[in-house]
């Protein structure tokens, strides 16, 4: 039997991508809106959520991947 060269990913590896792209278009998306304001702005418009989460979801998927390099995948 030859030996497997390819190198396998966690899952975890795919979920910390997803979560870090998906959270770097929130964040864009929230400072395009703080600093085009909308014309009818909801009433906690202040607090930017979309920033704050999007960077929750960035920082999420970073720790995801930091520790997906720890994980052995036997295959």
């Amino acid at each position: 039997m030859s030996e497997q060269t390819e190198k396998m990913r966690s899952i975890w590896f795919f979920v910390g991508l997803l979560l870090l792209i998906i959270g770097a278009i929130v964040v864009g998306s929230g400072i395009f809106y703080a600093i085009n304001k909308p014309a009818h702005p909801l009433k906690l418009y202040n607090l930017h959520p979309d920033i704050w989460w999007g960077g929750f979801m960035g920082i999420i998927g970073i720790i995801f991947l930091w520790v997906s390099k720890k994980v052995k995948v036997e295959g």
